[in-house]
């Protein structure tokens, strides 16, 4: 009992204390760095020899010398001490979002865009952060929201369940996607009335669903819409089938970065000019990572909408 007592009166300022003694070899040069008083410091070596039983310095009028004892146990106390200052850090840092994880949930392309973008920026800013990301459908992205899966979800359109809270980021343009031979290829720009005859490839997986539904407003009448397939294949599968002149595709100005032969990528307009598809980013208002905050807090910078523009 009476050793336990004594090994919990070690405090980090008789290691700090002893070890540098050892590194300065004199207690009067270790006190100066430490900038505390000669006797403090003497005083506070002493006390560590006699808790610890053991004495760790010869003293002599040039100084002091390790003993054989000593050397292990300063050599101990040199680990205890650097490994101290490193949870310190590194608790500093991830309280400050500087270090972690984070966890992002999209169903869209990042060969380029705003999102692509937003992530380079973060990994800058806060390199020791370890970033996850999360390509699934909308309605996965939520669930796994919902269990802690993911921190933050970056999703089409503006819907915000009770539960969660969302920001407004960014908007995408949406192009039309055609093989390199079609007639259309030739225009600078594209009519959504020009789909009137064409066959529209989409994927079943997200975005696709968002894609259909800009379709179905932009064209309102039947006779106006093309005929509309769906396959259940990635996005990168429906390029290839464009390229092998199977119809056209609409995408997100976000997809342009991932090429394909054989496909262009051309504007579609309406009478007021291109069409946008609106993203916001979701989280649960409970989660407490600093890591979550702070890529927020970059992405409310970078994409400020009107409303805290004017705050």
């Amino acid at each position: 009992m009476a050793s336990t007592v004594r090994s919990n009166n070690v405090s980090l300022h008789h290691l700090r204390s002893a070890v540098a003694a050892s590194d300065y070899g004199s207690f009067r040069r270790a006190a100066e760095l430490l900038g505390v008083r000669h006797s403090a410091l003497s005083r506070s070596v002493s006390q560590f020899e006699h808790l610890l039983g053991v004495t760790l310095f010869e003293r002599s009028t040039s100084g002091v010398t390790a003993t054989p004892a000593g050397r292990a146990i300063l050599r101990m106390s040199q680990m205890i001490l650097e490994q101290v200052d490193t949870l310190v850090i590194t608790a500093r840092s991830s309280g400050h979002g500087e270090a972690g994880r984070l966890s992002v949930g999209f169903c869209t392309s990042v060969s380029a865009g705003n999102l692509r973008a937003s992530l380079i920026e973060f990994k800058r800013r806060a390199p020791l952060v370890e970033l996850a990301t999360v390509e699934r459908s909308c309605v996965r992205l939520m669930n796994a929201l919902r269990s802690g899966t993911i921190d933050i979800a970056i999703l089409p359109g503006g819907i915000t369940p009770p539960d969660q809270e969302s920001l407004p980021v960014w908007s995408e343009r949406i192009l039309i996607l055609l093989p390199e031979e079609h007639p259309l290829a030739t225009l600078n720009v594209v009519h959504w009335t020009d789909l009137r005859n064409e066959t529209v490839l989409l994927s079943q997986h997200d975005p696709g669903n968002d894609l259909e539904d800009l379709l179905t407003s932009k064209l309102m009448t039947t006779e106006d819409r093309p005929k509309v397939e769906r396959h259940d294949v990635s996005r990168g599968i429906v390029k290839s089938l464009i390229g092998m002149g199977l119809g056209v595709s609409l995408v997100m100005e976000s997809d342009v970065g991932a090429t394909f032969a054989g496909i262009v990528y051309r504007e579609l307009l309406d009478g007021t000019g291109p069409s946008h598809l609106g993203f916001h980013a979701h989280w649960l208002p409970d989660n407490e990572n600093p890591v979550l905050k702070r890529f927020l807090d970059l992405i409310a910078e970078r994409y400020p909408s009107p409303s805290r523009a004017s705050d």
